[in-house]
């Protein structure tokens, strides 16, 4: 119990998906930005997104650092940094005269989203070890569709002012939201006596990060979420491209009265499912288990990504399974935080989770690869390659993953049962 309105879970849980909402803008909005910078400038198509690739690298290889500070000194400090250097990312992009720039602004971004993904989802898991798959995912909702409410006025104002007006105002914008936010945000006291949810197996040992990078087990989920990332990224970063090749970019859609290009209307409507799956995943993973949820969308996700090959090119199919895609893409950022937790303990969940978030950084690395592989304007070989690694993904997760990390908890557990809740780090 505490005296403090703003110190009770559920409040915490809502400051940090709305701090989630407004940071998302620095990655979901950035396809809009890329073909208005591309054709105002003498740079690539490869090299501008070269910074998307940074910006998802810095983003995310910085977050055990910033989980560590977490863990030790609250969410506060960190994400008051976080929107600082977030406010100061996009103004930079605004203000770029050369691509070097634009690589700075996305190092200095980067820092920013990191800062306050890190802190709101390690924070969530700490509140909620009751409802871990749950909260993970209403937080990391935050930020996949967070973005949709802004990617259509973000696009009007690049039609009307500019690409440089809009990163600047929203850069600016999003940034004292966010430091405001922040000053009510507080770390749980533990130890907590709400347990963990009943069908969910869990570990009665904390282990530091630099104990669990050690831990074979802790690699293959590693590798898992690096191949799954790698598709969802390279759609999030290129979806713009795809429907700009494939002739349907610019194509007028009604929307609710309003006639909006067809990729604004699909950004949103990607960015809902991005958003909506993670809480949806997150219960259901709480319930049925982590990698029988994982198994059914990383197959869906790939099924999803056969159907944009074979029926893409139709309007209102395009719409769909790019939806789809999204759909079956956005778990990963509930689901994995929250097995994380599960398997290598709560204690340091905050820089546990960040090590492993940093999978999302290496995914990165293969996002100019679909540049590359879709020179022609085919984006065939991409989708091909993508649903593949998806499908075996989620079969990994099934009948590799499952068994090895269960029976690692197991034996764990049984450690902990002659000794007590052991502290690995001590």
């Amino acid at each position: 119990m505490t005296n403090k309105p703003w110190e009770n879970r559920w409040f915490q849980l809502v400051l940090g998906i709305v701090c989630m909402g407004l940071v998302a803008n620095l990655q979901y909005a950035w396809t809009l930005f890329v073909n208005p910078i591309h054709a105002k400038t003498d740079w690539s198509m490869s090299a501008i997104q070269l910074s998307f690739s940074i910006f998802i690298l810095v983003e995310t290889w910085l977050v055990p650092v910033e989980g560590w500070l977490v863990d030790r000194f609250g969410p506060r400090f960190v994400i008051m940094i976080g929107a600082v250097f977030a406010a100061c990312g996009w103004v930079i992009d605004g203000l770029a005269q050369s691509i070097e720039m634009l690589y700075v602004a996305a190092v200095v971004a980067g820092i920013g989203a990191g800062c306050v993904y890190g802190t709101c989802v390690g924070n969530a898991i700490k509140w909620f070890p009751d409802k871990r798959g749950l909260a993970a995912g209403l937080t990391a909702a935050g930020f996949g569709a967070g973005a949709a409410l802004t990617v259509i006025p973000i696009g009007s104002m690049i039609q009307s002012a500019g690409y440089e007006h809009a990163f600047i105002f929203f850069g600016v914008g999003q940034g004292v939201l966010i430091f405001i936010m922040s000053v009510f945000m507080v770390k749980p006291a533990p130890p907590s006596n709400v347990q963990a949810a009943p069908r969910v197996v869990t570990t009665q040992v904390d282990y530091t990060s630099t104990q669990m990078v050690k831990i074979p087990l802790f690699w293959l989920i590693y590798a898992i979420f690096v191949v799954v990332a790698a598709g969802g990224l390279m759609v999030t970063a290129q979806i713009g491209p795809i429907a700009k090749d494939y002739g349907l970019a610019k194509l007028p859609m009604l929307f609710f009265g309003a006639t909006v290009p067809l990729l604004t209307l699909t950004l949103s409507v990607d960015n809902l499912c991005n958003g909506f799956t993670r809480p949806l995943c997150g219960f259901i993973s709480d319930r049925l288990g982590r990698e029988n949820t994982m198994l059914v969308v990383f197959v869906g996700e790939g099924l999803a990504m056969l159907g944009m090959i074979q029926f893409g090119h139709d309007p209102m199919a395009f719409i769909f399974f790019a939806a789809t895609i999204f759909l079956c893409w956005g778990e990963i950022f509930s689901i994995f935080p929250a097995l994380c937790a599960d398997t290598f303990g709560v204690k340091n969940a905050a820089a546990n989770a960040g090590t492993l978030y940093t999978a999302k950084g290496t995914a990165s690395l293969l996002v100019p690869i679909a540049s590359v592989l879709s020179s022609s304007g085919n984006w065939d070989l991409v989708f091909n390659l993508g649903a593949g690694i998806a499908i075996t993904a989620g079969l990994v997760a099934k009948f590799v993953l499952a068994p090895k990390r269960k029976h690692f908890i197991e034996e764990a557990n049984l450690l902990a049962q002659t000794h007590g809740h052991i502290d690995a780090s001590i």
